[in-house]
């Protein structure tokens, strides 16, 4: 029973002592609104008003057809320019697009030649330039093929595609983004501030007060693992209902309290690893450092941004070692497709299996440090 009391009494020493920190509580505080919203609404995977221009020497109503067929919000409305104008519209970035129909292609559609439609792509525009000669290409073949069936057959067409988006029909990209940074920023702010705590303690020479205390290591570590263990998961809860269904319009469609659980199993397993990385840096910069080598793995080798199905297999299996890559299947599980416990228990059973070899190990090298202290 003592040594509850101990934890539980480090454990409020630790949020007075972050509250006391306002830059980091100012860090922690963007991290779960600001960050969430820019990073889901700032950087979409798909075209928003790509500035688009047409050359249209044919002026026919098939010509008419592919130029109507692009629109906001993907494309802003196309404009129409002369052949002469379109260096100098592209020299001066006015158009990441321009769309070159020929003289007689209409005519030569219906008489079943091949003739070439010309698209120019400023490249200096790389992500837009990418998906957006795609897009192009897509619409304009379409909208020709769609004319040509009508034209000749006048029938209806033999198979007809009727596509249905499950878990995101409007396939609204900010609602993937937002959620994506949100286990992002799960992650970084629980290693950051655990091991922040434990620099601090060093830094301010509280650890050696801790020690002359009939307290053990266990206790400490614990201590600082549910506090800063707390603050994330305090954080995470609002930011899902203010930032991610609130501002971003996103609909949550499984049950929040067991995303909680899993986030509790996930910070478990995170705040060890701060306290390990806590123990190994010897201040705040050398902590710094080793968090860019421990975060880029975990945030891009996860599935959060790159499907692990495109990862060569040796590093998919690896990754199976990192809670993150268990805990952003989970995530995508109960927020976007309803799971239940049913379903995403093999994730809850591996996180706390990691977070239980994490904290074994952050506590063996938690206590050879502090034996170090001691003698």
């Amino acid at each position: 029973m003592s040594s509850l009391v101990h934890i539980w009494q480090l454990g409020l020493k630790e949020l007075r002592s972050l509250w006391r920190e306002r830059l980091l509580l100012a860090f922690v505080l963007w991290a779960f609104t600001g960050a969430i919203y820019t990073a889901a609404k700032g950087a979409p995977d798909r075209l928003h008003r790509a500035p688009l221009a047409v050359v249209d020497e044919d002026r026919t109503p098939l010509s008419g057809r592919i130029t109507e067929a692009f629109y906001p919000p993907t494309f802003m409305p196309p404009a129409h320019i002369d052949l002469r104008e379109m260096d100098a519209g592209m020299d001066a970035g006015r158009y990441t697009f321009v769309l070159n129909i020929p003289p007689g292609f209409q005519r030569d559609v219906l008489a079943g030649r091949s003739p070439a439609i010309q698209l120019n792509v400023d490249a200096t525009q790389m992500s837009q330039a990418f998906v957006g000669a795609g897009y192009i290409q897509s619409i304009a073949l379409g909208e020709v093929n769609e004319y040509l069936q009508r034209e000749r057959t006048q029938s209806v067409p033999p198979v007809d595609l009727a596509m249905r988006v499950r878990f995101n029909p409007s396939m609204n990209d900010s609602w993937f983004m937002g959620v994506m940074e949100l286990m992002s920023n799960v992650t970084m702010l629980s290693i950051i501030l655990t091991g922040a705590a434990l620099i601090r303690e060093r830094e301010h020479g509280t650890i050696e007060h801790l020690l002359v205390l009939p307290l053990r290591p266990i206790e400490i570590m614990l201590a600082k693992v549910w506090s800063m263990a707390l603050v994330v998961l305090v954080a995470t809860a609002a930011s899902l209902y203010v930032i991610v269904q609130g501002a971003l319009g996103m609909p949550i469609s499984g049950s929040v309290p067991l995303f909680l659980v899993g986030c509790a199993l996930h910070l478990f397993a995170t705040t060890s690893m701060g306290i390990y990385l806590g123990t190994v840096a010897r201040s705040m910069p050398q902590l710094g450092l080793l968090m860019i080598l421990v975060l880029l793995p975990l945030q891009m080798l996860s599935g959060g941004q790159t499907p692990r199905e495109n990862m060569p297999d040796i590093v998919a299996n690896i990754m199976l070692a990192a809670p993150t890559t268990h805990f952003v299947s989970l995530a995508q599980a109960i927020l976007y497709r309803g799971a239940g416990v049913t379903i995403v228990w093999p994730q809850l059973a591996a996180i706390a299996a990691i977070g239980t070899v994490f904290f074994a190990g952050a506590l063996w090298r938690f206590r050879a440090a502090v034996s170090r202290m001691q003698t």
